[in-house]
C-alpha cells in the first residue's frame, strides 16, 4: 500500500480518540454550567423577581394608586379652587369693574375729548402759521440768493475776468506770439532751410558714394565671396567626414559598452537566478512544502473537524446520560424529602397565618369604610358642597350684578354729562356767534361710532349744521 494516498481511517480512528479524550470534559462542563444556570434561573431568579413585582405592586403600586384617587385628587381640586377664589377672582374683578372703568372712563374719554377739542384745533393752527412762515421764507430766498451771487461775482469773478481779457491776453499776443511768429517766418526758417542743403549737399552725398562705391564692393569681394568659398570647399567636407567618423565610433562603442555591461553586471546574476535559485527554491522547499499540505495536513484537518463535531455530539450525549443519573439521585436522596417538607410547611402558613391576617385585613378595610371614608362623605355632602354652592349663588353672583349695575349707573352718568357739556358748549357758540336755534326738528343723531382709543361715543355734528 503506497502512503502517498494513505486510508482515511489510518488517520480517522486516532484522531477521533484524541479529540474525545480532550472534548469530553469540556461538553460535561459545559452541560453543567448550563443545567446550573437553567436551575438557578428556575429556582431563584424568576421566583425573585415575581416576589419583588408583587411586593412593589401591593406595598408601594396600589397605596400610592389609592393616594392619589382618594386623596391628592380631592385635596388638589379643592385647593385649586380656593387659591382661584382667593387669588384669581379679586383681581379679575379689580380689573373688569375698576381698573378698566377707571382708565376708560377716567383717562381714555377725557383724553380723546382733551385731542378732539384743544390739541388738534391747536396743532392746525400752528400747522397753518408754519405753513405762511415757510411761504414767506420761500419769496425771500431766490432774492437774497440773487443779491449774493451778483456780489460774489462782482468781488471775486469780474476783476479776475478783466485782468485775463484786458491785461494777459492782449500782453501775450501782440508782445509774444506776433513778434515770435515773424522771426520764425523771416528768419529760422530760411536759416534752417539752407543749413539742410548744405548738410546734404557737403556731406550725406559724399557718404553715400563712399559707402556704395567703395566699402560695399570691398567687403563683399575682399571678405565675403573667399569665405563662402572657404566654408563651401573646405570647412563643409572636413565637417562631414569628421562626423561620418564620430558616428562610426560611436555606433562602435555603442554596441561594445552594452555587452561589456552585461558580461560584467548582469549575466552572472541571471546565471545564478536561473540555474541556483529558482531550481532550489522550486525542488528544494516549493514542491515539499504543497506535497506536505495536500497529503498531510489538509486530510488531517479535515478529520480533525469532521472528528470535533461528531466528538462534540458523542461528548452531549454522554453528559446528559451522566446528567440524568445524577438528576436521579439527587431528586431521591434530596428532592422529594423537601418537597413533603415544603407542603407541610406551606398548609400550616395558610391555615395557620395567612387566613386570621386576611380575616383581620378584611376586618380593618371594613372599619375604615363605614366607620371613616363613609361618615366623611356624608359630612362633605351635607355641609360642605351646599356652603360652596351658597357662596356662589348668594355673595359671589350678586356681588357680580351690583359691580354691573354700577359700571351702568357710571356709563349713564358720564353720557349725561357729556351731553351737557355739549349743549353748554353749543349755546356758548350761539351766544357768541349770534344764529338763533331753528324751531324745526332737529337733524337725526348718527349711531353711536369707536374711537381710537376703543371707546364708543357719539359722533358730533357741525355747530354750522346745527344752526
Amino acid at each position: 500500500m503506497s502512503m502517498e494516498h494513505p486510508p482515511p481511517a489510518l488517520i480517522r480512528v486516532p484522531v477521533r480518540i484524541v479529540v474525545l479524550v480532550a472534548v469530553l470534559p469540556v461538553r460535561m462542563a459545559w452541560d453543567a454550567l448550563t443545567a446550573a444556570g437553567r436551575l438557578l434561573d428556575r429556582a431563584l431568579l424568576r421566583p425573585a423577581g415575581r416576589a419583588l413585582a408583587w411586593l412593589f405592586e401591593r406595598a408601594v403600586a396600589l397605596p400610592a394608586r389609592w393616594l392619589y384617587r382618594s386623596v391628592l385628587t380631592p385635596a388638589g381640586r379643592g385647593l385649586a379652587w380656593l387659591l382661584e377664589a382667593v387669588l384669581v377672582w379679586p383681581w379679575v374683578g379689580l380689573w373688569r369693574y375698576v381698573v378698566v372703568p377707571v382708565a376708560r372712563y377716567g383717562i381714555a374719554v377725557p383724553a380723546a375729548w382733551l385731542y378732539r377739542t384743544l390739541l388738534r384745533p391747536a396743532g392746525h393752527g400752528l400747522l397753518r402759521a408754519l405753513a405762511a412762515a415757510g411761504e414767506g421764507i420761500e419769496r425771500l430766498l431766490p432774492r437774497l440768493g440773487r443779491g449774493l451771487a451778483w456780489l460774489f461775482r462782482a468781488v471775486f469773478v469780474w476783476p479776475w475776468v478783466g485782468l485775463w481779457r484786458y491785461v494777459v491776453v492782449p500782453v501775450a499776443r501782440y508782445g509774444i506770439a506776433v513778434p515770435a511768429a515773424w522771426l520764425y517766418r523771416r528768419a529760422l526758417a530760411p536759416l534752417g532751410t539752407g543749413s539742410l542743403f548744405l548738410l546734404e549737399k557737403l556731406l550725406l552725398i559724399p557718404l553715400a558714394a563712399l559707402f556704395r562705391y567703395v566699402l560695399l564692393p570691398l567687403l563683399r569681394y575682399g571678405v565675403a565671396v573667399p569665405a563662402v568659398w572657404l566654408g563651401r570647399h573646405v570647412l563643409v567636407p572636413l565637417g562631414r567626414g569628421l562626423g561620418w567618423s564620430f558616428r562610426q565610433a560611436g555606433r562602435g562603442l555603442g554596441w561594445f559598452l552594452p555587452r561589456l555591461g552585461l558580461a560584467l553586471f548582469v549575466w552572472p546574476w541571471v546565471g545564478l537566478w536561473r540555474y541556483t535559485v529558482v531550481p532550489v527554491a522550486r525542488y528544494g522547499v516549493a514542491v515539499p512544502v504543497l506535497w506536505l499540505w495536500n497529503r498531510v495536513l489538509v486530510p488531517v484537518g479535515r478529520e480533525v473537524r469532521d472528528a470535533l463535531a461528531l466528538c462534540w455530539r458523542a461528548a452531549g450525549f454522554v453528559s446528559r446520560a451522566v446528567g440524568r443519573g445524577l438528576k436521579w439521585l439527587a431528586w431521591n436522596l434530596v428532592g422529594r424529602p423537601l418537597v413533603r417538607v415544603w407542603r407541610v410547611l406551606r398548609w400550616c402558613g395558610r391555615n395557620l397565618v395567612a387566613r386570621p391576617l386576611a380575616q383581620i385585613w378584611h376586618g380593618l378595610r371594613w372599619c375604615a369604610r363605614n366607620l371613616v371614608a363613609r361618615p366623611l362623605a356624608r359630612v362633605w355632602a351635607s355641609v360642605v358642597r351646599p356652603a360652596g354652592r351658597w357662596v356662589r349663588d348668594d355673595v359671589w353672583v350678586p356681588a357680580r350684578r351690583i359691580t354691573a349695575e354700577a359700571g351702568r349707573a357710571a356709563r349713564e352718568a358720564l353720557a349725561s354729562a357729556r351731553a351737557t357739556v355739549r349743549e353748554a358748549r353749543a349755546d356758548a357758540w350761539r351766544a357768541f356767534v349770534g344764529a338763533a336755534r331753528p324751531a324745526g326738528p332737529r337733524e337725526p343723531v348718527a349711531a353711536p361710532v369707536r374711537t381710537p382709543l376703543g371707546t364708543t361715543s357719539t359722533p358730533e355734528v357741525s355747530l354750522r349744521k346745527r344752526g
